[in-house]
């Protein structure tokens, strides 16, 4: 796990302007965030670098990453996509 200092700058970075992103990435953290290591936490941060439209239309399937992408940045990107299948809440 990344300390919690790196993970609140995860999360606050994650405050994005499109409502989809913003509900994708609040189910990912509340279903990875105890397990994020320092190789998903500098994944995360690439994705989130992206413009809100491109960071959508990556975890909408509509365009992919590069094949030479950080293996990483592949793994989150999965998982956020996971995140839009799934209910992200259980009861």
């Amino acid at each position: 796990m990344i300390d919690p200092i790196a993970l609140s700058r995860l999360k606050w970075h994650s405050r994005r302007g499109m409502l989809e992103n913003d509900l994708v990435l609040t189910a990912f953290f509340r279903r990875h965030e105890a397990a994020l290591d320092a190789s998903a936490a500098q994944g995360l941060a690439a994705l989130l670098a992206l413009e809100d439209g491109d960071l959508w239309d990556l975890i909408a399937a509509r365009s992919e990453l590069a094949p030479d992408a950080d293996r990483a940045v592949h793994s989150v990107l999965e998982k956020l996509r996971e995140c839009t299948t799934r209910p992200a809440i259980s009861i």
